[in-house]
C-alpha cells in the first residue's frame, strides 16, 4: 500500500479516531485485498513509530496538572493514543508535527484519544476473513520502541 492510499483511507476518519469512525474505516478497509489490509497495518505501524520521539513523548498532557500544579506527564499508553490521534488528524497534521512540536502538542489533551485507531487493521482483517489476526509489523509502534527517537534510552 502506498502512503497516498494509506492517507486516503485515514481521511475517512474525518480527523478523529472515534469508535464510529474507526469502525467505518475498518469496514471500508475490509473490502480491499488482504495485501492491502496488511499494507495498511504496515503503514499505520510506521506512522506511529516515526512519531515515537522524545520531543513528543516528553510533552505534558495539555489539560492536566498534578496536585501541586506541575505539568502532568504522558504515560506510555497516553503517548501511544496521542500518536494515534495525530495520525487520525491526517497527513498534513502528521507531517507538520515533525517540523513544529506545537502541531503535536494539542493532541496530548484528554479531549483527544486515538486508541480506536489501533484496532482498525485487526478489525478489517477479521471482517475480511472471519479469523483473528495474530500479526507482526516491521515497525513496533509501542511507546519508546524507536531508539533513534529516544537516543538517551539506547543501551
Amino acid at each position: 500500500m502506498t502512503w497516498a492510499d494509506f492517507w486516503a483511507l485515514i481521511a475517512t476518519l474525518d480527523g478523529e479516531a472515534t469508535e464510529e469512525s474507526c469502525q467505518r474505516l475498518a469496514e471500508k478497509l475490509s473490502t480491499r485485498s488482504l495485501p492491502d489490509i496488511i499494507g495498511f497495518a504496515e503503514r499505520h505501524a510506521e506512522a506511529l513509530y516515526r512519531l515515537d520521539q522524545e520531543k513528543f513523548g516528553s510533552l505534558p498532557v495539555a489539560d492536566l496538572t498534578t496536585g501541586d500544579g506541575s505539568p502532568f506527564p504522558q504515560s506510555a499508553d497516553v503517548f501511544l493514543y496521542t500518536r494515534c490521534a495525530v495520525v487520525a488528524a491526517g497527513q498534513a497534521v502528521w507531517e507538520s508535527a515533525f517540523f513544529d512540536v506545537e502541531k503535536f502538542a494539542p493532541y496530548t489533551s484528554t479531549e483527544y484519544d486515538g486508541e480506536w485507531l489501533l484496532y482498525v487493521p485487526d478489525k478489517a482483517y477479521e471482517l475480511a476473513t472471519g479469523e483473528e489476526w495474530h500479526r507482526r509489523t516491521r515497525y513496533c509502534f509501542e511507546s519508546y520502541s524507536n531508539r533513534d527517537g529516544w537516543p538517551h534510552l539506547r543501551t
